[in-house]
């Protein structure tokens, strides 16, 4: 009985991941600019990837690989929104291409007074 809820619950988080990993690749593929490709594949692809492991930790049924997913997706979770805004930064500063779909550019003072310090 609980082993059958598990499968269910662990394959419904597959099929979850598997989507969620879908959209940030069409993302990747279809959005117009560095930052919102960016934005699709950091945040859908590690909601995506999370959801993955977290479906093999259900479904292993062994606790040393369910330690090692979860200990995977704290670590996706801690390290793609930084790495993300890392290279969005560097982006930003070392290109000026990207800067012309931009609405709103709330690091243009900011990053002036940085290059003349």
């Amino acid at each position: 009985m609980i082993v059958d809820i598990a499968t269910y619950a662990g394959c419904l988080l597959l099929l979850l991941g598997a989507l969620f990993s879908l959209v940030a690749a069409i993302g990747v593929v279809r959005l117009p600019d560095l930052f919102t490709r960016m934005h699709a594949a950091s945040k859908a692809g590690a909601v995506g990837g999370g959801l993955v492991l977290l479906a093999v930790a259900l479904l292993c049924f062994d606790v040393g690989v369910a330690m090692r997913a979860i200990i995977g997706v704290v670590f996706l979770l801690l390290t793609t929104p930084v790495s993300a805004h890392l290279l969005a930064k560097a982006s930003y500063r070392t290109s000026g291409q990207y800067r012309v779909n931009m609405v709103v550019d709330e690091l243009k003072s900011k990053s002036s007074q940085n290059h003349r310090a």
